[in-house]
């Protein structure tokens, strides 16, 4: 299987660096992993709802220009469908099982995603309603994958 993750905004902490590059390894034994970074634009604290919509969208553009036509798409987006860590892992194996060879998530910028990003999602899911950094979304996500992948192969894991 491929995972293929999009994101916007580049990682500028080396810590987060590292946590990536860890669960990029771990994960290379079931998966071949690419990681896709996309220009964030600038955004400004006070946003006025058609700045917020500009951003959006040219973010937008830019992720789809990265997905593929048999990519299933996965947006994570507050408003998604909250799964367990197994739900996750059956989700996931439910794919596999069904032909999807590759698993595109998308983690929007600071503004989330644009609405035509998440009308291209075949799914859409949140790790929580709480509100997290994209950049510590990114660690989150790869670290959940790699436990999906634990979890799929009765392998043992923390729990």
């Amino acid at each position: 299987m491929i995972v293929k993750i999009i994101c916007v905004g580049k990682l500028k902490e080396r810590y987060l660096r590292d946590a990536i590059g860890e669960y990029t390894k771990r994960l290379g034994r079931y998966a071949r992993v690419s990681i896709i970074e996309e220009k964030d634009e600038p955004a400004a604290e006070a946003l006025s709802e058609r700045e917020r919509a500009q951003i959006l969208d040219t973010e937008g553009r830019r992720i789809l220009d990265k997905i593929n036509d048999r990519d299933y798409v996965v947006g994570l987006a507050i408003r998604g469908r909250e799964l367990s860590s197994e739900d996750l892992a059956s989700f996931i194996k439910d794919k596999m099982d069904h032909g999807s060879s590759t698993m595109c998530f998308v983690i929007g910028g600071s503004l989330g995603l644009s609405r035509d990003v998440e009308n291209r999602a075949d799914a859409l899911i949140s790790f929580s309603r709480l509100t997290f950094p994209h950049q510590l979304m990114r660690v989150i996500l790869m670290e959940q994958i790699y436990r999906s992948f634990k979890i799929i192969n009765h392998e043992p894991y923390h729990k």
